[in-house]
Formats: structure tokens, C-alpha cells, sequence
């Protein structure tokens, strides 16, 4: 007795294989363009860490200038969890959706 008999084609499930050869041009793009704004976001943080160390250890460095980019890395890691939860309310409405 086959205990799989009733699925009717096979091949349905190799689209699903990750070595399938099709590829998704637009997901490769937001992936890019997602890993790049977070590079950004990570190269402001160490920017800001950098510059709040120099001022530490007496060098000539504005003050302005090191609040302003304290200020940037900030907003930058704030606008950067608020586009994570749109992301993950996103997929949650499409988890949710019935088919």
C-alpha cells in the first residue's frame, strides 16, 4: 500500500527546492538594498563611537560635531527598527492571510 498515492504530481514540489533554477530579481534587490542601509546605519554608529572617542581623549574635535553624529547614528538606528516592524507586520498580515 502506498501511503502517498494520492498526490497526483511530484513536480510541484521542486519549485520549492532551494537549488531551483529560477530567480526572483526584485527579492535579490530589497535583500541589496536592505544589507546596504544597514551597512550605512552600522558605518554612522562607528562614525559616532569614533569621533566621541577622540573627544574623550582630548583631540581637536568639535563638539558639535560629535553631537550631530551621535544625533545622525540615533535617528539612523530609530528609522531602522521602525522599517524592521513594518517588515515583520508585513509578513505577519501575509501569515495571516487565507489562501
Amino acid at each position: 500500500m502506498k501511503i502517498n498515492s494520492f498526490i497526483p504530481n511530484t513536480d510541484i514540489f521542486k519549485s520549492m527546492e532551494p537549488n531551483n533554477t529560477k530567480t526572483s530579481t526584485s527579492g535579490d534587490d530589497f535583500l541589496k538594498v536592505l544589507k546596504d542601509k544597514l551597512q550605512e546605519v552600522n558605518d554612522k554608529q562607528i562614525n559616532a563611537n569614533n569621533m566621541t572617542d577622540a573627544m574623550v581623549k582630548g583631540e581637536d574635535v568639535n563638539i558639535e560635531d560629535v553631537m550631530l553624529s551621535q544625533e545622525e547614528a540615533k535617528m539612523s538606528l530609530d528609522l531602522a527598527v521602525q522599517v524592521r516592524n513594518k517588515i515583520v507586520d508585513a509578513i505577519q498580515e501575509l501569515n495571516r492571510m487565507q489562501i
